[in-house]
């Protein structure tokens, strides 16, 4: 059982910080870059995606033993694509607001190469219940980076937390101008960067067990 949990455990935790699909395998990074401005979108994205890759990585773990190898990556595509159209129909009918400003951001998640990546690294090798949690590991450790992303660059480019003004009118008063730089796509850059150097950082002083 503690082996069992063990397994889950690092299946969970490696894409979070030892192996974060953006940070350490620079995978995603566009949609990083596109729907970061706001911490809104950035949660939103990170949650379809984690439907996305969790639900298609079970469903071609269940297939692996049925589907031919030389069609599996129509398969694949076929059940990602599927799982996208789900989800984007969800967002119209329920957050049709968010889901005009994500865009084509959502129906780009067909083309995202973590999803594609889990597919046929893990879950063609592993049963359902793993391949399903580590697709909610890779998702969480892409959304853990869009969310620290976004947290800077709206605090920062707006003066905002989740769309609410939360720099006191005092600052402004005093001087302080929200950094419009924040707004664009090389600040994400900037801030993945910094993120890839803490962790690199951190990594490198931890000592090996």
């Amino acid at each position: 059982m503690n082996l069992k949990k063990s397994k889950i455990y690092k299946i969970i935790s490696g894409p979070v910080w030892g192996s974060n699909p953006i940070s350490i395998q620079m995978l995603g990074i566009c949609s990083a870059l596109a729907v970061t401005v706001q911490l809104k979108t950035a949660v939103v994205m990170g949650l379809s995606m984690t439907f996305v890759i969790s639900f298609s990585s079970m469903i071609i773990s269940l297939m692996r033993n049925i589907m031919p190898r030389n069609i599996r990556i129509i398969v694949e595509l076929s059940v990602i694509a599927s799982l996208v159209i789900i989800t984007d129909e969800f967002l119209r009918a329920y957050f049709y607001d968010m889901s005009r400003q994500l865009s084509v951001f959502v129906g780009l998640i067909i083309t995202n190469c973590i999803i594609l990546g889990r597919a046929e690294a893990f879950a063609l090798s592993n049963p359902p219940h793993l391949a399903f949690i580590d697709g909610i590991g890779n998702g969480i450790g892409y959304g853990s980076v869009l969310i620290i992303v976004a947290f800077f660059r709206e605090l920062l480019g707006s003066g905002k937390f989740f769309g609410v003004k939360v720099i006191p009118e005092s600052f402004y008063a005093a001087g302080y101008e929200d950094m419009g730089f924040m707004l664009l796509a090389p600040a994400a850059f900037i801030i993945i960067g910094l993120l890839v150097w803490l962790q690199n950082a951190v990594s490198e002083d931890k000592p090996d067990s």
